[in-house]
């Protein structure tokens, strides 16, 4: 799996002409903003974790950071992130194009509420060197979330690290 996934799943939902390839790379935030020319909270990163067995994959904002606190009281378990080697077999992408995009089947889904800031985010295709724009009911529709989740910090007014 990688971008072709990414791709023909975007595809298969008329989303194929929207995803963008760039010559440079784009698999951190600062790497994806640049390319973008846009701020990084507008990068939607996706970050995977393991809760137990179970691989889920967090959509979130680019200026979040994954508030424990916040994750085991949503979760049940400590944040233990996917193992970057394990990323591709639990996933389907590899680090810096893992998107909620044509991934493995039984990978569940969630979006953070620092999203809902913005009227487009930029997340990744597959690739390391892809993206897409998309509004907030796009991202819902395209990438199967289960639910709205609020694991990050460092993005509300006054909140501090």
């Amino acid at each position: 799996m990688s971008i072709t996934a990414a791709r023909s799943y975007l595809s298969e939902r008329g989303y194929a002409d929207k995803v963008q390839e760039f010559s440079v790379s784009s698999a951190t935030v600062a790497l994806a903003a640049e390319a973008l020319h846009c701020e990084p909270a507008r990068i939607a990163k996706t970050l995977a974790f393991l809760v137990g067995e179970e691989n889920i994959l967090i959509v979130a904002a680019g200026d979040i950071r994954i508030d424990n606190a916040r994750y085991k009281a949503q979760f049940h378990s400590k944040a233990k992130m996917i193992p970057i080697e394990e990323l591709n077999d639990r996933v389907g992408h590899e680090i810096g194009g893992v998107c909620p995009f044509g991934i493995r089947e039984g990978v569940k889904v969630y979006l953070d509420e620092s999203l809902k800031r913005f009227h487009t985010v930029f997340p990744a295709c597959g690739s390391a060197n892809s993206a897409i724009e998309l509004t907030i009911p796009e991202l819902e529709q395209l990438s199967g979330y289960l639910a709205w989740i609020d694991v990050g910090k460092g993005w509300r007014d006054g909140e501090t690290e």
